[in-house]
């Protein structure tokens, strides 16, 4: 049987990938890691956006409403991010088929990676219930996804 590949947010690694060009290195993950298969991915440098960059939240709904063109990804000042957040979630997805990863690790509340909570487009912090667009998009290709918090059982 082959060996299980998980693809996971780069940022959870140490690689600083976020926004503010740090990183949301995970000892947790890391640990989990050790002798397993991962691929490294950060779906917002993926789609095209540079690190640093400004922030940005999901305005209008959650990962889904944005890959159904209902809801968008915009920075604070209204700048619209949407189309570099699907094609990166695009990307991530041909990385899954690619490696044949159907399980990932990706960040908690991010736009891109969140899986249940993101921050729900004020710029205050707040959070609401959904799926970033790069999780929303695994998810509905079939992909497991667990964050930092809620890793396999394996």
């Amino acid at each position: 049987m082959p060996a299980k590949i998980y693809l996971v947010s780069a940022c959870l690694l140490g690689i600083n990938s976020r926004y503010d060009g740090g990183d949301n290195r995970s000892e947790k993950v890391l640990e989990f890691l050790k002798g397993r298969h991962a691929v490294p991915v950060c779906p917002e440098q993926l789609g095209g956006l540079p690190t640093p960059r400004r922030p940005a939240e999901i305005c209008g709904g959650g990962g889904k409403e944005v890959l159904e063109g209902g809801a968008a990804v915009r920075c604070p000042d209204g700048t619209d991010v949407t189309e570099a957040f699907i094609r990166g979630a695009e990307q991530v997805l041909r990385i899954a088929r690619l490696t044949g990863a159907r399980e990932a690790i990706l960040k908690s509340g991010s736009p891109s990676c969140g899986r249940g909570w993101i921050k729900d487009g004020s710029f205050t912090g707040s959070r609401r219930r959904g799926d970033g667009v790069t999780a929303a998009l695994l998810l509905a290709k079939g992909c497991t996804i667990y964050d930092e918090n809620s890793l396999p059982e394996d």
